[in-house]
């Protein structure tokens, strides 16, 4: 058989030999490869959105001020935070999510803290670490107060290290 040809020689019997078959196998898989990275490429490049159109979409309405109660917890599960209106009547939506490993955290609402089922991490209700191995508080969402309902911009995830009391939105 001539190595030199670019495609295998068919033998008399019609059927091609092993090592030329796995040749062929490997250079369309290769093939095949390379136009799955060029899609996904591709697919990267133009899946830009329009940014206005994708803010508003991000921004959930969680209800009027008059119905969170001072020193009260509510869950927005498909919003990923829990709101948490402090005695003070100040506002701050907490991330779902404990700041150790990324665990769901829940309230518990006897004992008036947050607390992670992984590793018992509990935040009080500002998201302030209360039993470690967490190391910082509960990252949180800006809020908005706009004729008196609360809007919280689900898409703006903020770390911090502790709570301040310029984190929380008061109404007006």
């Amino acid at each position: 058989m001539n190595r030199k040809n670019s495609l295998p020689e068919i033998e008399n019997s019609g059927k091609i030999n092993r090592r030329d078959f796995f040749g062929m196998a490997w250079k369309g898989l290769g093939i095949l490869a390379a136009l799955e990275l060029l899609g996904m490429i591709s697919a990267y490049i133009f899946s830009a959105k329009n940014k206005q159109s994708h803010v508003t979409k991000l921004i959930q309405d969680a209800g009027s001020v008059d119905s969170f109660a001072p020193g009260s917890v509510s869950a927005f599960m498909g919003g990923r935070f829990y709101l948490a209106r402090l005695q003070n009547g100040g506002f701050i939506a907490l991330s779902l999510r404990c700041t150790h490993l990324g665990c769901s955290i829940s309230w518990e609402e006897s004992k008036k803290r947050f607390i992670c089922p992984c590793h018992s991490s509990a935040f009080d209700i500002s998201g302030e670490v209360l039993n470690p191995p967490a190391a910082r508080a509960l990252s949180y969402y800006p809020i908005m107060i706009e004729n008196g309902m609360v809007k919280v911009d689900v898409g703006t995830l903020k770390e911090r290290n502790s709570f301040r009391k310029d984190q929380l939105v008061f109404a007006q």
